[in-house]
């Protein structure tokens, strides 16, 4: 029986995937210390399967250790603090959790009780370098691109530090273990259950209390958005594919480029909604243009995203109606 082991298994990409490669026939163990996941009821009916077991423990203490078993066939670290908000907020805690957490796992790895680790970055290693080089050849982006920060100083770079560091732990340590590995870089991930302060579900959220006018960061600012089940299932692609060892991966959706504004008008068409728009500069330190170049994960493992971005919103609208209307969030919004 094959073991399989998620740390981050609670929060949005995390869960998601855990439903991706469950298996009947094998063992699933899920880590999350619950400081972004949560237990709602979803989590709780996957949690109950008798080849699935939860850990609630803090990574950044080598105690978890005790409870992780001796073995696992795949090990996917997606444990971290993320979100724009806590970038700026929290720096100290996205460097700390992020670096302590992956560090201790990587430390208790070895040849002998890991197959395989992925580890999970994002396009933001290189945000620097897009912000100062954008006209030239560099997006779409490939996977071989200078990594940089540009402003030291700003707190927003607290997370791309973190992941670059992590890429150079992941790199560095599990070479000298002849442990073998994955990098996967995820290129804005959108999807159920991930809260609402990013920007499509922020966006509903204002369409659901009809904030008009309607503030736009960053309007026309280009993301390329990959719906979260084509993110998953490329992930697993990856762990399971032996070409993709020792390499860095792009995971996104490269053929739909598009302006933050379009994003905000696609929804106001499947909701109905019609306000007037206040578009405003994006905070400090975010980019004017990303989408990856996904060439090198479709010729080694020839995967594709199958869910467009109009029928992705139009999913993403429906779940979070459901959502909102479920928690009553109309009520506390107005209660404010």
């Amino acid at each position: 029986m094959k073991k399989k082991l998620i740390t981050g298994g609670a929060g949005f990409i995390g869960f998601h995937l855990a439903k991706c490669i469950y298996d009947i026939d094998s063992e699933l163990t899920l880590i999350d210390n619950l400081s972004r996941g949560s237990i709602d009821d979803e989590f709780q009916e996957f949690t109950q399967k008798p080849n699935v077991n939860f850990i609630n423990t803090d990574m950044t203490n080598t105690n978890f250790f005790d409870e992780l078993g001796d073995y696992y066939d795949e090990i996917y670290h997606l444990a971290a603090i993320n979100g724009t908000k806590n970038f700026y907020l929290y720096p100290e805690n996205v460097l700390k959790v992020n670096i302590l957490s992956l560090m201790n796992i990587l430390e208790w790895i070895n040849k002998d009780n890991c197959g395989k680790f992925l580890f999970t970055s994002s396009s933001e290693v290189y945000a620097g370098t897009i912000d100062e080089y954008m006209n030239q050849e560099y997006i779409p982006t490939k996977e071989d691109i200078p990594l940089s920060i540009n402003d030291i100083f700003n707190p927003r770079f607290s997370y791309a530090g973190s992941k670059i560091i992590g890429e150079l732990l992941t790199i560095n340590i599990l070479k000298s273990k002849n442990v073998k590995f994955s990098i996967v870089r995820y290129h804005n991930i959108y999807g159920h259950r991930m809260g609402y302060d990013h920007v499509i579900p922020e966006f509903c959220k204002r369409i659901f209390i009809k904030t008009n006018p309607f503030p736009i960061f960053g309007g026309y600012e280009t993301r390329a958005f990959c719906h979260v089940f084509d993110a998953v299932s490329a992930t697993k692609l990856v762990m399971e594919s032996d070409k993709t060892n020792g390499e860095i991966l792009h995971i996104g959706n490269s053929s739909e480029e598009v302006e933050i504004i379009e994003v905000a008008k696609q929804l106001f068409d499947i909701s109905g909604f019609n306000p007037n728009l206040d578009i405003q500069e994006a905070p400090s330190g975010s980019v004017k243009r990303r989408c990856p170049n996904t060439n090198k994960i479709e010729k080694l493992i020839e995967y594709k995203p199958k869910i467009s971005l109009k029928d992705g919103l139009v999913d993403v609208y429906s779940w979070y109606l459901k959502d909102f209307l479920n928690k009553d969030m109309l009520n506390k919004e107005n209660d404010k």
